[in-house]
């Protein structure tokens, strides 16, 4: 057991290093968030392969932790690296922490608006940032799509000046509702804590929050998925398609949870990224 907690470790450590930057601390030029310690990893592809498209990824973890940072994080910037794009893996505020809302949402408008006002550093389009997210994640990533117009950032004296509206949102196997019959118990009791109400139920429901306004998504999941039940994914494509907002889902017989993009986890499920770059050109991200 020793040897095989040293040896992830040293895996853990290796994949960090290949981020071509230093972890980037969102909050330290905040006076009163400057203890915080969310913080971006930065992943970029070759000058060659770069396309300015840009990928902030949030890893699951039931908004309990992220121990899956690395197939859900590392590993899919890497492969985005290896198609062009600049990826950015946020390690958001979780429960076992002490933390719950605001703080998930307030980290990952935080880091949309690093990367887009940073943008040049990077050689990216400040328009081209997207936000992908597995499982609790997921969740995240559809918060940050259709709460863009909510400034969690004002409170601290953040000017903005970039919008927080993300280009595109990726959610894969997600948590999408918090409503009592398909909810993922553990992810609503850490993102809202012990004390919720109707009112906090709705709110945190994606399916109950998509307007006309909410960007392009692809969205991703199996049918015997034994942790998030499908149908927080199937509730969702079905608002979306009423409101009319493009998105593509792929459905999968077979996969469970918690594959990222590997195969021999989620077999057939995982090569949902071999469609992801070629829907970049149907939305007219790629060109």
């Amino acid at each position: 057991m020793r040897k095989a907690i040293i040896c992830f470790a040293f895996l853990f450590s290796y994949i960090v290093l290949s981020a071509q930057d230093s972890p980037v601390y969102l909050w330290k030029d905040i006076p009163q968030m400057k203890k915080e310690k969310s913080r971006l990893y930065v992943f970029v592809p070759a000058d060659s392969l770069r396309n300015g498209v840009s990928v902030i990824i949030c890893p699951g973890g039931s908004y309990a932790h992220l121990y899956g940072i690395k197939w859900e994080g590392f590993e899919v910037a890497q492969w985005l690296n290896a198609n062009g794009i600049t990826a950015f893996v946020l390690q958001y505020r979780v429960g076992k922490d002490g933390y719950h809302h605001p703080a998930m949402i307030e980290d990952v408008q935080r880091a949309i608006q690093w990367v887009r006002t940073g943008a040049e550093n990077y050689h990216l389009n400040p328009e081209w940032v997207g936000v992908m997210g597995f499982s609790a994640g997921g969740h995240l990533s559809l918060m940050a799509g259709a709460f863009y117009q909510e400034n969690y950032l004002n409170k601290y004296g953040i000017k903005q000046v970039v919008s927080l509206k993300p280009a595109f949102v990726v959610p894969v196997y997600p948590v999408v509702s918090m409503q009592d019959s398909i909810v993922h118990k553990r992810s609503r009791k850490n993102l809202l804590g012990r004390k919720f109400g109707r009112t906090e139920k709705d709110k945190f429901s994606m399916e109950l929050q998509i307007t006309k306004e909410m960007p392009p998504v692809f969205l991703v999941t199996a049918k015997d998925d034994p942790v998030v039940n499908c149908k927080n994914s199937l509730v969702l494509d079905d608002v979306l398609k009423k409101e009319g907002i493009s998105c593509k889902f792929l459905l999968y017989e077979t996969g469970g949870h918690g594959y990222g993009i590997n195969e021999q986890r989620g077999g057939e499920a995982a090569g949902w990224k071999n469609y992801f770059k070629d829907w970049l050109y149907e939305i007219k991200i790629l060109k």
